[in-house]
């Protein structure tokens, strides 16, 4: 990396920690995650990000094309962007729900897969009579998964836009598994203003709460990475992100009706989730699948002459 690359990391580092921490504030000076401000900052801390992607860009790189810089445009090859967006949404999907049956297995995960009682029980306390049995709404939860990333992913856009839009590329330079871990590192010590105050990891002391965080966001933000990279675009991420985020509470579908589940070892967040994501982040890194795609090159039409 050259030293501008570098002092543009470190602007961009402070800048989103900087702003993440001063939207989170009102919460750490008022009511915490029980505030009614909470659902607004929240949204409002993930663009944070983007903010400060824009700032350093704009005042420091300053490329001649910053919107194809950023992988916002041109969608080009189109069918590769609309692919690799589908693999996004479909495959975050998958390895948030995986993560259940995984956790189940290693006994860590409380699951009810057939009468789905946790979910069932909050049926119960919302009163009334639901004409549709269990089983058919835990189904339309599920179909209606990849509509949330359609739905999210303008929110994600502003996290996305720094982490895998503008920092990872800024990080490759340094090889792959450095990009990786550095990009994810920086993505999950991000999030400390919230995960401090309980957020995700509402029983876990702080430190361990944010150790979680980071290693989640390493894996899976290495899986990002790759669709930002192999498709050419932050869009397929920023997609993925949003469904990530859509189906993370799916967990409290397949849950047992008064169990606790401990995020730090089960779920997506805790260590049994990060084991499937592990294994694809391995073999995108083996098979030297984490690197850009290659432009075809255009084939000339032969000479008259």
């Amino acid at each position: 990396m050259s030293a501008r690359d570098q002092r543009s990391v470190g602007v961009f580092v402070l800048l989103s920690f900087g702003l993440s921490w001063l939207v989170a504030l009102p919460l750490w000076l008022g009511d915490g995650l029980t505030s009614a401000w909470f659902p607004v900052l929240a949204v409002l801390i993930m663009a944070t990000p983007a903010i400060a992607t824009l700032a350093v860009v704009f005042s420091i790189d300053r490329p001649e094309r910053p919107v194809a810089a950023l992988g916002m445009w041109p969608l080009k090859p189109v069918r590769r962007v609309l692919g690799y967006a589908a693999i996004g949404v479909f495959g975050s999907i998958a390895i948030v729900l995986v993560a259940l049956p995984v956790g189940a297995l290693l006994g860590v995960y409380p699951a009810d897969f057939v009468n789905f009682s946790a979910f069932q029980q909050v049926l119960d306390q919302q009163g009334g009579e639901i004409p549709i049995p269990t089983g058919a709404l835990v189904a339309l939860q599920l179909v209606s998964l990849p509509l949330a990333s359609m739905i999210n992913v303008i929110p994600a856009l502003g996290e996305e836009l720094g982490w895998r839009g503008w920092l990872l590329p800024k990080l490759m330079p340094l090889g792959a598994i450095p990009a990786i871990l550095i990009s994810g590192a920086i993505w999950g010590l991000w999030h400390a203003p919230l995960i401090l105050l309980g957020y995700n990891y509402p029983d876990a002391p702080g430190w361990l709460g944010l150790s979680a965080m980071v290693a989640m966001c390493v894996l899976v933000g290495a899986i990002f990475g790759w669709l930002r990279l192999r498709s050419g675009s932050v869009w397929p991420a920023a997609l993925a992100h949003a469904a990530f985020n859509g189906a993370g509470g799916s967990y409290l579908i397949f849950a047992m009706a008064g169990e606790r589940v401990d995020t730090t070892q089960a779920t997506i967040l805790g260590w049994s989730g990060w084991i499937v994501p592990l294994i694809i982040v391995v073999a995108i890194v083996a098979t030297g699948r984490f690197t850009a795609a290659r432009e075809p090159v255009p084939v000339r039409a032969p000479s008259m002459d």
